[in-house]
């Protein structure tokens, strides 16, 4: 693969990434609850993995101009984001009353699978983007290419959510005012993209 193509398709990926969005919502939630910080990214991380290597087994353009395969994933998607939303909202505590378990951590990854694993915006942009950026003609296989781009932006995803996590959790813990109002806001963002993904694809 070029260099070049390469440097693109990284500078593209990591416009999407900072992009905000139900991946910043979920990670800026986790990192408020005393879990641990690794434990959002690991779980969007693993998601982005799996879709990865959907979309260069080719299953990923299966999906994507199949209306009811699309449908089912924009609305399970969406209301996996609702209910994500709607739990944090409902269970909110100040983040120095929760206690950190190993159970909590666990549940924050199966959560970030769901999160990215589900994202039918994310997969469409796997399905529409990484094939721009492969080249026939190098000789490598189509697969492989699509598979190495899909883990340059899956691992660009690790260090920038560990990266915003991190500074959450500094910035907001020791201040449980703005901690409380960014968990609030995370909840409410998950609820609301969660809910346009499910308006958007029964309106379509």
């Amino acid at each position: 693969m070029a260099v070049a193509s390469v440097l693109a398709f990284w500078g593209t990926a990591l416009l999407l990434i900072v992009a905000p969005g139900p991946d910043w919502a979920f990670t800026l939630d986790s990192a408020l609850q005393e879990r641990s910080v690794l434990a959002a990214p690991a779980g969007l991380t693993l998601g982005y993995t799996a879709m990865t290597l959907v979309v260069a087994a080719g299953l990923g353009t299966v999906l994507a101009d199949s209306p009811v395969a699309l449908t089912v994933l924009s609305v399970g998607g969406g209301l996996y984001l609702m209910w994500l939303g709607a739990t944090g909202l409902a269970g909110h505590r100040p983040p120095a009353s929760r206690g950190r378990s190993l159970g909590s951590d666990h549940a924050a990854v199966l959560s970030g699978v769901g999160v990215s694993g589900l994202n039918p915006k994310a997969l469409l942009i796997f399905v529409a983007l990484l094939p721009q950026f492969v080249d026939p003609s190098r000789g490598w296989p189509l697969a492989v290419q699509l598979t190495l781009l899909g883990l340059l932006f899956t691992v660009t995803c690790a260090l920038f959510y560990l990266c915003l996590g991190a500074l959450a959790r500094r910035a907001f813990v020791s201040r449980p005012g703005a901690a409380r109002v960014v968990s609030l806001l995370s909840g409410l963002s998950m609820l609301l993209i969660g809910g346009a993904l499910v308006v958007e694809r029964l309106i379509a």
